[in-house]
């Protein structure tokens, strides 16, 4: 995981902390030759410079985007 986005992560409330370490966590090791970077605002792992997978935080929940095509 990026120190971007655990510096991201860090930043929330412990239960959104939470989920988001788990996301992380899981997208990591389901992807793992992916490149995780903050872009945007919000953590984003890319393939081939391509945004496949993030997540953020939006007022009253987490929302996971699926970027692919």
């Amino acid at each position: 995981m990026h120190a971007d986005t655990r510096k991201y992560n860090a930043a929330l409330t412990a239960a959104d902390r939470a989920i988001c370490q788990r996301l992380a966590t899981l997208i990591d090791a389901a992807v793992p030759e992916a490149e995780n970077r903050v872009w945007h605002a919000h953590p984003v792992w890319f393939l081939d410079g391509n945004p496949i997978v993030g997540y953020s935080k939006l007022k009253d929940c987490v929302r996971l985007m699926d970027a692919r095509p």
